[in-house]
């Protein structure tokens, strides 16, 4: 059953894209944001309580999964909606956050004192190129400051709390540790609606689903299965099947959405495939 784990949350965790959209349309990316994590925070909380887990925790484990949290759910994710809102480009926008498997590996020796090989490396240069071929270049298009500045953020995070996750040395459980990551990107966003943001939400029966394909497949489902997999595998290892998510959501969108679907889209799935086989083989 952990064999398929990865392949699982490739699925899952693509399957995002294709809801991210019906929920920035019935709202402000913030407040969506921020009533998915408080729902989050409470399923957690409530699994937790139902499996007999000690949800009170020391302030240390609690502050190390709490920025984890402000670093994964409130920064990544805040950054990607908030530049897109602001129109950035998706194409580029993905295309930079994918840059993170690259990024990891370079940080991962130094700080985690992880041997990345020349097989993983040949595996993530190859994962990217796929992925760039799926995602393309959105070649003369406008590139909003402010877009670029809030996406280069969300990269730094989400390699940030990756790496931040490997070296963490809690014990606490995923149910438990997942409700404090989910409180942390409640706390963020909360706050940027509060300070920054119109708070607007559209409950329409377009959003109601988005919302709940997002809370209860993605981070109920998806994000567990990452912590899992970052918890039990090097950070290195793990952060290099996110190079077929891309080429996943092209997939789904084609397949669900009737989007377009190139021979180039093929090729570099297959080249983002062999690229992850080579990196994450043993």
């Amino acid at each position: 059953m952990i064999r398929v784990f990865p392949f699982i949350f490739i699925l899952l965790w693509s399957s995002a894209f294709i809801t991210t959209k019906p929920l920035t349309d019935n709202s402000d990316p913030f407040s969506a944001l921020a009533f998915r994590f408080f729902l989050v925070s409470i399923g957690f909380a409530i699994y937790s309580i139902f499996t007999n887990q000690k949800l009170l925790v020391d302030k240390k484990n609690f502050l190390e999964s709490f920025l984890s949290g402000v670093l994964f759910h409130g920064l990544y994710l805040g950054g990607v909606f908030y530049s897109v809102s602001k129109g950035m480009p998706t194409g580029i926008a993905a295309l930079i956050v994918t840059l993170q498997p690259i990024l990891t590996n370079a940080l991962s020796g130094p700080i985690l004192k992880e041997t990345v090989t020349l097989k993983q490396w040949l595996g993530v240069i190859l994962g990217f190129v796929g992925s760039a071929m799926v995602l393309g270049f959105d070649i003369g298009a406008e590139i909003p400051f402010i877009g670029l500045i809030a996406t280069i953020i969300a990269l730094l995070a989400i390699t940030s709390s990756t790496i931040w996750q490997k070296k963490i040395s809690n014990n606490l459980s995923l149910g438990v540790s997942n409700f404090y990551q989910a409180v942390g990107g409640f706390s963020f966003h909360l706050v940027i609606v509060l300070l920054f943001a119109e708070p607007y939400i559209n409950f329409s029966q377009t959003f109601i689903i988005a919302m709940a394909h997002q809370v209860f497949l993605v981070s109920f489902g998806a994000f567990t299965i990452l912590m899992y997999l970052i918890k039990k595998n090097s950070a290195s290892k793990t952060v290099s099947i996110f190079f077929l998510i891309p080429p996943t959501s092209a997939l789904m969108a084609w397949f669900f959405l009737g989007e377009k679907l190139s021979n180039l889209d093929l090729v570099g799935f297959l080249i983002a495939t062999i690229g992850v086989y080579v990196a994450t083989r043993k």
